[in-house]
């Protein structure tokens, strides 16, 4: 029995329909979600275009330096990703593991970025509620609640997307894939180039603000 007829789920007539119905399905969940962070983005805009200044000043407050390496390194792990998704169609198992392993590592490396924004906000009393100290406009505040807010999502998004990469290797491990059955690596990449695209949103708007001047 071959790996596609295995593969093949009992209310699926074949191969095809069943990737066309997974295809479906992840984009409605994208869609979901482009509407979830689309009210993170339209609330931001909205308090941005109020306070432009205050704005200003607290993406001042972010490492502009460390958030460009964290978009360089998503940039690269959407790469990994794709190639992972073509060595899965071409069924070169091996070099789906490399790619799968490069781009969790790749997204670990970016959470562990994130970690240290968020300790030197800590440190510098910076995140916003009780312990917050800021000598300065009070929508400073506001701004770093947004920042925190998203980039936050976007991280818990992020640790979602390593695991579903931890899961997929594992199976890849098992060879469980094959140029009939390759469905869970694209639905996957779908998802993980979604995050990446979502940050590549985020760091313009949060770190760039007011930079040019």
């Amino acid at each position: 029995m071959s790996k596609s007829s295995t593969a093949l789920a009992h209310q699926f007539d074949d191969m095809q329909q069943q990737f066309e119905a997974a295809s479906v399905g992840m984009w409605v969940f994208l869609a979901t979600e482009v509407m979830f962070f689309g009210g993170l983005f339209a609330g931001y805009a909205a308090y941005r275009s109020k306070y432009p200044a205050a704005f200003a000043e607290g993406s001042h407050h972010l490492d502009v330096w460390l958030g460009g390496i964290n978009t360089a390194v998503l940039i690269a792990s959407s790469l990994t990703m794709a190639l992972a998704v073509h060595s899965a169609q071409l069924g070169k198992r091996r070099a789906l593991v490399l790619f799968l392993i490069l781009t969790m590592l790749l997204g670990s490396v970016f959470l562990g970025i994130k970690y240290v924004e968020y300790s030197e906000k800590w440190h510098h009393h910076l995140v916003p509620g009780p312990h917050f100290q800021y000598e300065g406009p009070p929508q400073v505040e506001l701004f770093l609640s947004f920042y925190f807010a998203m980039t936050g999502m976007h991280a818990l998004h992020m640790v979602v997307g390593v695991g579903l990469m931890l899961v997929l290797l594992g199976l890849a491990l098992r060879g469980r894939f094959s140029p009939d059955y390759y469905t869970p690596v694209e639905m996957g990449g779908l998802y993980w180039h979604f995050v990446d695209i979502i940050w590549i949103f985020l760091f313009p708007l949060l770190y760039l603000i007011g930079r040019h001047q």
